[in-house]
This record gives C-alpha cells, structure tokens and sequence, in this order.
C-alpha cells in the first residue's frame, strides 16, 4: 500500500501511484521495519531534481523492481527540502561510505534507521560501471538474510565514526584575521568566467556579499566581476528573471535548469548590494545590477507567489510534453530559425548576435541557451525580451513545486524588503508582507513554527534553526521597512523560542530541535550550502533583532555563536560566506565603525520615503533601520522623544545630530566612534 497521496509534499505526492509501497519517515515506519525485521530502503530527493525524475521513471514505476522492493524493504520516501535533517544525516554516511554525494541519494539502513550501505542515482541496467538497480536491492537483500551482522555491525561502526561529522571545527587562532580570509577567497577566484571554483559551478550569494561589505578594490573587483560574469551567462534566465540552479561548465553557459527559490532569493539581495557598490561612473554596470534585481523579482511575483500568499520553492528542470515525456531546458532554448519566427529576420538576427544564439547551438539537438553579450540598447533588449517572452510563454512550461517553505521565504522577505527600499518598488514590499502573513499565519501552529506549507495547510514537520533565523530576520527587516512593529514582536517570539530549541553548550546552535524525532545523530552543519547554514541565519537574526529591540543578550548571543563557526571559516572561507559577513561586521566593531541604528523619522503613512531610500543605499551592511512616525512605540525607544523629522544614526549609546542632509548622513552612517566620540555633532541618547 503507497501511503504518499495524503502528503504535504508535492515530491511525494509524485510517487504516489507508484507499485512502490512507500512510507513516510516517521515512528509508523519504523516500528514497520522492526517488526518485520525487515532493512529501510531510504529514498531522498525533491521535486525540482532532474536525475530523480529519471530514477522514478527507470525504476519506481516499474512493477518489477516492486516486486524485489516490497516484501524484502520498508521503503521510505523524502523530500529533502521538507525533511533537511533527515537529508543532512544521510548525506554524510553516503558521502563517507562513497565519497560524493548527490541526489536521488539511496540508503539502505538497519530496521532501526542506521546506514549500512548507500549511493545516488542507480540505473535500471548496468551502464558506465554502475550496477543495475535490481541487482543493488538483490544484493542487499540477500546480504541482510544471510550477514545481517555484519551489516549491523558496519551500521554502528558508520554511525559512530559520523557523530564527529557534526561537530565544529575549533579555531587555531586567538583572533580571526579577516583579511587573510579574504586573501585566501579571492585566490579561488576564477579571473577568465568569474565566480569560484570549477565545472559544475554555482553562485555564490553569500561569498559575492562577503567580499561587497568593506568596497577594498581588490575584493570589490572580484565580486563584481563575478556578479557581471553570472547576469550575463545562461545560468541567468535573459527573457524570465531569475538564476538556474548552478552551471554545467566553468563559463555559465549551460545550466542545470530547475529554478531554486532559496538561490534567487539570496541573488535578489546580493545583486541589490551590488547595485549599492557600482561605482557612479559606470553606469553599465549600475544598468546591468538593476537589470538583474528586477528580473528576480518580477519573475518572483509571476511564477512564485502561491495563492497563501507565499513563495513555492522551485521549478523542474524538465518540461513534460502532450506525450508526458520529459525534456531538459528545451522551454528556455532556442535556434536561430525560432528567433526568426518569433521577431521576423531582422530582428531575430540581432537577438540571435545579442544572445549568441549560433546555428550549431551551446546546449545541445542544436539548441542555444541565452547569453548577453556586448552592451546592447537597452530599450532594444527590452522589447525583443518581452515578445520573446510571450513566445516563450506558448510553449510546456516546467512544473512547480507549491510548497511553501519558511525559511527560503523568509530570505525572499527580506531581499524584498532591501531590494524595494533601494528601487522604490512598492508591490515588492506588498509581496514581502504577504509572504510574512503567510508563513505567520499558515506555519505559526501552536506557538512552534512550522517548516513547509502546501495549500495553505502546514506539515506537521517543525521548523528548523534556519527557518526560525531566516523568518526572524525576514520580519525584521519588514517591521523597519514598513514601521510595523509588530513584526519585530513576532522576529523577538521567534529568537526567544530558537534560543531555547536549538542551543548546543559551546554556545552555537544545532540544526534540529532538542525535541525533534531523534536520528542516528543530531544535524549541526555550520558550513553553508547553497544558503546560509542554520547557525549563520540565527546569528544574523539575533543581531539585527538585538539593535532593533534593543536586546543586548542577543547580540552577546550571536557572539558566542559566531566563535563556532570560526575554525570552519578559517579553513574554508569558500563555504562559510554568512560566517565572513558577520566577522567583516563584528571586526568593525572592534576597531570602531559599530553597527549602528538609523532610526527615519518621517511622516505618518510614509513608506519608501526619499529619505528611507537615502539611507538604505548609504548605510553600511549591518546597519539597523527603521523608518516610522515620530513617536512610534513597540521599537524600544528608538522613536521616543524624537518629533523632529530626520535619520538619527546611533551606535551603543551615542548619537548623531539629527539630519536630512545626505552629506551628512552619509558621514553619520560611515563615521567611525572612538571611545564614545563621534566625528559629528553628538544628540544624546533619550530613555
């Protein structure tokens, strides 16, 4: 019996009319495989995975593996992005027993859920040194009846070996040097296409922000490089908005086609700062950064908003036909004879130039993916993109994954939130607060938070230490953008409960709750993936929260959090992007520029005020700010005793002056305080 059509996951629900007789994690499943003694048969993947589609098709649906499946394994089917716990745990024992990883990840574990043997994708006969899937479950089976021992035994000794895994590296050194940390990351810079590291290639949000926070040339030019190199490959959908999962190739020119929410709700904040960074005289570069954030955004609030009111988390990769066969980014590709049909010659020739569209074509049947090249007319590119656009919108177009989850939303809340401030762009601030009403009122069950959503029934899955982060710093940043300080409550509520659910003794934070369904071990990954890890998106919640309400523990708590990450940082600055971000702000603070408050005051009703904008594209990363009606209240007393309109910048309990004067302002916000002196006219503080 398949139990997988009352799922909250649409992943699931893909496998619902398999022969398979899948089960969910859970104790029901478990108890299964005890009772019967019989091993788990874990499968892990999700909605918008290309190879798990292949898997499902070759294997899950054939109803000859069901009958090798069914009476021999208790088969277990997750959605990694429902179940990250489940899919961090079982990552590192197939990457310890295979060295690599990826998804669909397939485990074979002892009735009591310990790993004994695993791998990723396995075909349906034997092809490139890989066993056929039949003859994988043959050989487990009869390896469990004959040497179940043995399997337990290796199981223990696997487990055992793993629970260091999730232990944080120490740091060798008294004192972090930032600076050599971003030495060592520029030097995995790749200077001919831009970004880090080699085929397959990804972006790298909270890197490219890591090396935007200080604007020293070298840094500056490698993130910039770097966000110019990605906007114009086509791992960025040119016609669409938004970022494809990750590069094939080290050039951005062929990617892997699904469309993450998390990726782009990272990008949309990142190419934002970029913006802030691009140097006045170079208005190409400030053209192609807003080019970018507009594109991720509208393509946001097209394809993405549910009817909740939230963010679903991802697009396939494939595209299904009338036939229901499954085709890899033909819905974003195009020839030369396609271009013509769509444009007429003319035109179709300058698209084809200006997106090197060529007639062999770079992806492959002969297809092109788009590439921007050179420094077209940009109300050109405009037009040629939308009718192209509208032919695009003709064609089968990739499925979507509904689900709602909280912490990919609550990033996209707050890239909203930073993104609208900047560009003016009311609807985008509309969206964030739609988002934050749904992940409050649809994930908010029972005083816990929830992980995902679907049609605006949330799993009874609770949240993790990077959903309760990432909502808190979403509702931060909307209560000072919008002066509802009822958001600040709810990031407050938030903290409050995560310092309780997710705190280890060294000060940092696990991944899962203490009262979460236990596993073989207890996720803590302080390194980041491609978002920020659990540990990284508390950090920065407490730190803004702290400013905003006036809650020093916070901040001594993000402290003694941060110093966990710090050996990880160290040795891998590549995959700790979040963790440089905060140690570039907090070593500010040791040496003087301290995160400060901008606190706007302006009139009542106000939103996205001239003087909010000011700030917003001045301030430094870390900044607090919070634009409301003089006398506000709910925002600490930040807004108490101040009627004069103005930006009042502080820093601990020293002040500037009140201004409206963007010269000033901008010296306010980017003076440095030495032993309580400001290099401006101080105003005292008002409790």
């Amino acid at each position: 019996m398949n139990r997988l059509d009352q799922a909250t996951s649409p992943y699931l629900k893909l496998h619902a009319d398999n022969p398979i007789d899948w089960w969910e994690w859970g104790a029901e499943a478990l108890a299964e495989a005890a009772q019967t003694n019989r091993p788990i048969m874990l499968s892990v993947g999700y909605a918008a995975c290309h190879w798990c589609h292949v898997m499902a098709e070759e294997s899950f649906s054939d109803p000859e593996i069901a009958k090798l499946v069914n009476p021999n394994f208790v088969a277990i089917k997750v959605d990694r992005e429902e179940r990250p716990d489940i899919d961090a745990v079982f990552m590192s024992a197939t990457q310890a027993l295979t060295g690599t990883g990826g998804w669909p990840m397939t485990v074979f574990c002892t009735p009591d859920g310990r790993p004994f043997f695993a791998g990723t994708y396995f075909p349906p006969q034997r092809s490139g040194g890989m066993p056929a899937f039949a003859e994988v479950l043959g050989a487990i089976d009869q390896a469990w009846r004959e040497r179940q021992d043995e399997a337990a035994a290796g199981a223990q000794a696997i487990t055992e070996a793993l629970a260091e895994v999730f232990v944080p590296t120490a740091s060798a050194e008294t004192k972090l040097d930032v600076w050599k940390v971003q030495e060592r990351l520029s030097a995995e810079f790749d200077p001919i296409n831009g970004g880090f590291g080699g085929a397959p290639k990804f972006p790298a949000p909270m890197v490219i922000d890591a090396l935007l926070v200080k604007g020293e040339a070298g840094s500056l030019d490698v993130a910039q490089r770097s966000l110019d190199a990605m906007a114009r490959g086509g791992i960025y959908d040119q016609l669409g908005g938004g970022f494809h999962r990750y590069s094939v190739d080290a050039g951005w020119v062929v990617p892997h086609f699904e469309k993450m929410l998390y990726d782009n709700a990272l990008l949309l904040g990142t190419y934002s700062r970029g913006w802030r960074r691009a140097a006045d005289h170079d208005p190409l570069l400030r053209w192609q950064r807003e080019r970018v954030v507009r594109g991720i955004a509208d393509w946001l609030g097209r394809e993405m908003r549910t009817e909740s009111g939230g963010f679903a988390s991802s697009l396939d990769a494939d595209s299904l036909d009338s036939l229901g066969q499954a085709h890899e980014g033909i819905y974003y590709c195009w020839t030369p004879e396609l271009l013509t049909d769509a444009l007429g010659a003319e035109a179709g020739d300058w698209a084809g130039q200006v997106f090197h569209v060529t007639n062999a074509g770079t992806f492959e049947h002969g297809l092109s993916t788009l590439q921007l090249r050179g420094n077209p007319d940009a109300e050109r590119l405009a037009e040629v993109s939308q009718k192209l656009l509208d032919e695009r919108f003709n064609r089968y177009a990739p499925a979507r994954d509904d689900k709602v989850v909280a912490a990919w939303n609550g990033w996209a809340i707050d890239s909203l939130c930073f993104a609208a401030e900047i560009f003016d762009q009311q609807r985008w601030l509309d969206w964030a607060k739609d988002a934050a009403e749904c992940l409050w009122s649809v994930h908010w069950v029972d005083s816990r938070l929830r992980r995902t959503s679907l049609a605006g029934i949330a799993s009874p899955v609770g949240g993790f230490a990077e959903d309760y982060g990432a909502v808190a710093l979403g509702f931060a940043r909307l209560a000072g953008t919008l002066g509802e300080p009822i958001w600040l409550a709810r990031a407050r509520t938030l903290l409050d409960q995560a310092l309780e659910l997710f705190a280890a003794d060294d000060g940092g934070f696990y991944d899962a709750a203490a009262d979460a369904e236990p596993l073989f071990a207890r996720p803590r990954d302080v390194s980041d993936n491609p978002t920020p890890s659990g540990t990284s998106a508390l950090i920065a919640a407490l730190r803004l929260v702290g400013l905003m309400a006036e809650v020093p523990e916070f901040i001594e708590r993000a402290d003694a959090a941060a110093s966990t990450v710090r050996g990880r940082l160290e040795a891998m600055p590549r995959f700790t992007g979040s963790a440089l971000i905060d140690a570039l702000v907090a070593d500010e603070s040791r040496t003087g520029l301290r995160p400060a408050v901008a606190v706007v005051v302006e009139p009542a009703g106000a939103q996205l005020s001239d003087l909010a904008r000011a700030t917003w594209r001045m301030a430094p990363v870390g900044t607090a700010i919070i634009a409301a009606a003089a006398g506000t209240e709910g925002f600490a007393q930040h807004f108490a005793n101040r009627p004069e309109p103005g930006v009042y910048v502080c820093r601990g309990e020293t002040c500037f002056a009140p201004t409206s004067d963007l010269k000033e302002l901008r010296v306010a916000l980017w003076s440095r305080v030495n032993a309580g002196v400001v290099q401006a006219r101080p105003a005292p503080r008002c409790h």
